[in-house]
């Protein structure tokens, strides 16, 4: 049976990738966890719940946000890549890339960080990517993530004192079912000098520690988990 009084968090995109390795290791830590994704999340453990909920509809957030209550963490998984160069930018991909990143994420942060902030605990972590300072042929896509890169920093501003804060993640190039879309058919990920790509178990460790005690006094900053990707060379 699952802790009725073990901390709980809110996880989107749980069904694969970065967002299930989230979920899993928080459940393995003792948390409660409820996953938020478009299907079925296929994770069975007493303390997992599911709520199924399509993040680039705002009327689906907003169904979404009177059922979450006040949680101890939200982080937001949920992503999508489409790439193109110059000449080739899709306005329709774009906006649907803003729609999950940025709003989905401005719309959660705006009905439950004030949540948090009045119980005086909470953090949110948002994933981001390393490619947010710029890529060829990702214009779209590091425009969204860097957009959340400056929301994390505004909204840390603001609960600082109350004793929630917000970070951001952001990987280089993961091991995960994104790197199959054939959104990215034409901009392929560039293996880190470590040798391999990161693995989406490496992002949650960082995550769960964000989302800690321990975490508390790390707010408003944009972590990368990159391989060395972000080093001069």
């Amino acid at each position: 049976m699952p802790n009725d009084d073990a901390p709980r968090a809110v996880v989107t995109g749980a069904s694969s990738g970065i967002g299930r390795a989230v979920a899993e290791r928080l459940l393995a830590g003792g948390w409660r966890v409820t996953g938020v994704q478009r299907g079925e999340a296929g994770i069975e453990h007493p303390a997992f719940d599911s709520l199924r909920a399509d993040l680039s509809q705002a009327g689906e957030i907003e169904r979404l946000l009177e059922s979450l209550g006040t949680p101890h963490a939200v982080v937001h998984a949920s992503g999508v890549l489409r790439a193109a160069r110059l000449g080739e930018l899709d306005a329709a991909a774009g906006a649907a890339m803003w729609q999950l990143h940025v709003e989905a994420a401005t719309r959660l942060a705006d009905a439950l960080l004030p949540r948090m902030a009045a119980a005086g605990r909470g953090r949110m972590v948002l994933i981001g990517s390393r490619v947010s300072g710029g890529m060829p042929g990702r214009s779209q896509y590091a425009g969204t993530k860097a957009a959340i890169v400056a929301l994390a920093r505004s909204w840390a501003a603001e609960v600082a004192e109350r004793g929630v804060t917000v970070n951001v993640v952001s990987p280089a190039a993961t091991d995960t079912p994104m790197l199959a879309d054939p959104g990215r058919v034409s901009s392929q990920p560039k293996l880190p000098p470590i040798g391999r790509l990161i693995r989406p178990e490496e992002v949650a460790a960082l995550v769960a520690f964000l989302l800690s005690d321990d975490a508390a006094a790390i707010t408003g900053q944009d972590v990368r988990v990159c391989g060395g990707s972000s080093l001069p060379r």
